[in-house]
């Protein structure tokens, strides 16, 4: 009787799956089917599905809209979103990682009063402090550094590390330091290359989150060199007439990078993720 239900449960695991995965699939093939349709033929239901008059137009022509010193420049948009999401990504997973090293592997007094400070803030919205921030940095709005200083540092970030770390058997820098080996060379030549998995993690997350910024960037951009793309496509959408392919067209581009990302680092998110439910 037990092996007759094996195949029937595998059967309908995958329906289920199947089915759940084409549910999640349909807004991002909708997404890329409208950018090669015209504006008019979008917004038509179930109709936009269907692959019919599909072309390049509207991709070349948001890169012609946005391609003039009154309008701005659709790389130099990029390249900010680029730069700012590089830097929060490189120095939160520098910055992140060795805060949370500290925390789990190293002895010091105090230590579980600050990492539950940082779990602590893992609780505080950044609308709620978004405003106090505006005001702080005022005289910095329309930088660069500004859109990425206040999300280098990340609870979150720390404690994902934090679990990562706490998983390390002791016995590896017992090894390392009877070979000679400080707290910096242990971390950077021994636990950074076996932490692969969690880097990625982090990474990832981090990149998504920052990618998709909206709400600092509304409250500290007003010059359009310094606009990240996420803003310029909310002015973009706010244009009128609305060109629902255009729009379309501007929000896969927006996708492109993450899915990039994404693929450079899936090997290792993987594992990540399969090391953490096999521990769960």
């Amino acid at each position: 009787m037990a092996t007759t239900r094996a195949p029937l449960r595998r059967f309908a695991d995958y329906t289920v799956l199947g089915v759940l995965s084409f549910v999640f699939v349909l807004p991002v093939l909708y997404l890329f089917l409208g950018s090669l349709k015209p504006s008019d033929e979008v917004l038509s239901g179930l109709s936009g599905f269907l692959p019919t008059h599909l072309s390049f137009d509207n991709y070349a022509q948001v890169l012609d809209a946005l391609d003039s010193d009154s309008s701005g420049y659709f790389w130099r948009f990029m390249g900010v979103s680029l730069l700012v999401a590089f830097v929060v990504v490189t120095g939160g997973l520098f910055v992140n990682s060795m805060a949370a090293y500290g925390l789990s592997r190293l002895k010091w007094r105090g230590r579980e009063a600050v990492f539950t400070l940082v779990l602590l803030l893992m609780l505080v919205p950044f609308e709620s402090v978004a405003v106090p921030l505006f005001y702080l940095f005022n005289d910095q709005r329309n930088t660069l550094y500004i859109q990425a200083l206040p999300f280098i540092a990340n609870a979150f970030s720390v404690y994902q590390f934090h679990t990562f770390f706490r998983s390390v058997p002791p016995s590896i820098e017992e090894a390392a330091r009877l070979d000679g080996a400080g707290p910096w060379r242990t971390f950077f030549a021994i636990i950074v290359p076996m932490s692969k998995p969690v880097f990625a993690s982090v990474a990832i997350l981090t990149f998504l989150t920052q990618w998709g910024s909206f709400l600092w960037p509304v409250l500290m951009v007003s010059d359009p060199s310094v606009r990240p793309l996420p803003l310029e496509m909310s002015v973009f959408q706010g244009q009128q007439p609305p060109d629902w392919g255009q729009i379309l067209a501007f929000g896969v581009l927006l996708v492109l990078p993450v899915l990039v990302v994404f693929a450079f680092f899936q090997r290792w998110f993987v594992q990540g993720v399969a090391g953490s439910a096999v521990k769960g």
